[in-house]
């Protein structure tokens, strides 16, 4: 009777972290939709720097959020939209990446694959919540891969959800233009 009392306490913190929802943490509210202010925020680069939505004011923002520094999807998506910022900036865009990682795990993960935009980090999770991407699984907290367009007036012009990290960029241009023309009416 001991020795299964034993094991019964040693398998129950297992069954209770299994237990644990696998997505949508219970503070993150809706994502914002199109029209709708750009959520706030103040976070640091992978230098130190201080970025807010403030700073890119008269300037088309494509804001994505990824869940973790080094992970496969992660570093394929980074490298599309380095591989692509030429494109992106002649479109008048400038990109930001957010993670809830350290800015030491981003200052790496930039260097490592030539990063040349701003990776925010978002340790407190502020950010993702605001912007409705906060999401857990096994009790770990990270944001989902979500990108949003900002336009120059800082509301959102458009919400993909749950992207493909190496198409993401792609839909992004794709998109630039036509979000560009219908604010110009």
């Amino acid at each position: 009777m001991k020795q299964r009392l034993t094991i019964l306490l040693a398998v129950l913190p297992l069954a209770i972290v299994a237990a644990a929802p696998l997505c949508a943490a219970a503070d993150a509210g809706p994502a914002p939709v199109a029209g709708a202010a750009a959520p706030a925020f103040k976070l640091q680069d992978q230098h130190g720097a201080w970025h807010t939505p403030g700073q890119y004011a008269g300037k088309w923002l494509v804001l994505y959020f990824y869940p973790r520094d080094g992970t496969p999807g992660c570093t394929k998506q980074v490298c599309a939209f380095r591989d692509e910022i030429t494109k992106v900036r002649a479109a008048g865009a400038e990109v930001v990446g957010v993670s809830v990682d350290a800015v030491a795990s981003h200052e790496k993960f930039a260097k490592e694959h030539n990063v040349p935009f701003p990776l925010l980090a978002d340790v407190d999770k502020t950010a993702a919540k605001a912007y409705g991407v906060l999401t857990s699984k096994l009790g770990f907290e990270y944001a989902r891969r979500d990108t949003f367009v900002i336009d120059p007036h800082g509301k959102i012009a458009k919400h993909y959800s749950d992207v493909d990290p190496e198409k993401n960029v792609t839909q992004v241009l794709e998109d630039l233009a036509s979000l560009k023309a219908a604010a110009a009416k």
